[in-house]
C-alpha cells in the first residue's frame, strides 16, 4: 500500500522546472528561429520586432529583455545562416580533390547559399555597413563572439584551401586570411548585383544604359575571379 502512495505521489508531483539559466537559453533559440523564419518570409527590411514577438506569442519587451536591441537581433539571426553555410561550405571543399576545383566548389556553395537565402545577405551587408566601434556599442559581447565565431568557421574553409593552394604550388596567396575575408564581402556584394538583375553601362558617352545580368552570370564571374586572385596570388 504504501509502495503504491509513493508511486501516485510521484506521478502528481509536477516535473522539475528548468534552471533559469535554461529557460532563457530555450526563449532565446525561439526568438531566434522565428526571427530567421520572419526574414525568409518577409526579407529583413520589412521586418519588425512586434511581428517576432507576435511569432513567439509574447510581448516585444520580452524581447529586449533577451537582446539589447535590433542590431543584437539581427547579428544573432546572421549566426543561424552562419552555420548552416559553413556546413555548406565543408561539404563542398571535401567533395573536391585539386585546390583549384575545392576553391571552385566553395565560391559556388557560397553564392548558391546566398541565392537560397536573400535574408542573409542582407543581414550580412546590414551588419558589415555598420563600423566595428558603432557594433560594440550596439551589441554584447557575448554575441560579438558568437558572430565573430560564426564568420570565423566559414572563413577558415576558405582560407584552408587557400593554404592548401599555396603548398601545392598551385595558388600564390600571401595573405590567405586577407584574401578569404575579401572574397566574403565582394561575394556578399555580388550577390546583390544578382538579386538587381541589372548592368549599368555607358551606351555612348555620358548616356548611361541598362542591360541584364542573370544570376548564372554572376556565380560564373565570382568562381573566375575567385581562382585569378588565387592563382595570381
Amino acid at each position: 500500500m504504501a509502495t503504491r502512495l509513493r508511486a501516485v505521489d510521484a506521478e502528481e508531483r509536477p516535473a522539475p522546472r528548468k534552471p533559469a539559466a535554461a529557460r532563457r537559453r530555450a526563449r532565446e533559440a525561439e526568438i531566434l528561429a522565428a526571427t530567421r523564419e520572419l526574414f525568409d518570409r518577409t526579407g529583413v527590411r520589412d521586418a519588425q520586432i512586434d511581428d517576432i514577438a507576435k511569432a513567439v506569442g509574447v510581448n516585444r519587451a520580452i524581447i529586449y529583455r533577451h537582446f539589447s536591441g535590433k542590431e543584437e537581433l539581427f547579428a544573432l539571426t546572421l549566426v543561424s545562416y552562419l552555420d548552416d553555410l559553413g556546413e555548406a561550405l565543408e561539404a563542398a571543399a571535401r567533395a573536391r580533390r585539386t585546390p583549384l576545383t575545392k576553391l571552385a566548389a566553395v565560391t559556388e556553395a557560397f553564392v548558391d547559399f546566398g541565392l537560397d537565402h536573400p535574408a542573409f545577405v542582407d543581414c550580412a551587408l546590414t551588419i558589415m555597413r555598420r563600423p566595428g566601434p558603432e557594433l560594440l556599442d550596439e551589441i554584447s559581447e557575448s554575441a560579438m563572439f558568437r558572430l565573430g565565431r560564426g564568420m570565423s568557421v566559414c572563413l577558415a574553409h576558405v582560407r584552408d584551401v587557400l593554404v592548401a593552394g599555396n603548398e601545392a604550388g598551385d595558388f600564390h596567396v600571401d595573405d590567405p586570411v586577407l584574401l578569404a575575408n575579401h572574397m566574403y564581402a565582394s561575394s556578399l556584394g555580388a550577390l546583390q548585383l544578382a538579386r538587381v538583375g541589372m548592368l549599368v553601362r555607358e551606351q555612348s558617352p555620358g548616356v548611361p544604359a541598362i542591360a541584364p545580368v542573370s544570376s548564372a552570370d554572376v556565380k560564373r564571374y565570382v568562381v573566375r575571379t575567385a581562382q585569378a586572385l588565387a592563382v595570381g596570388g
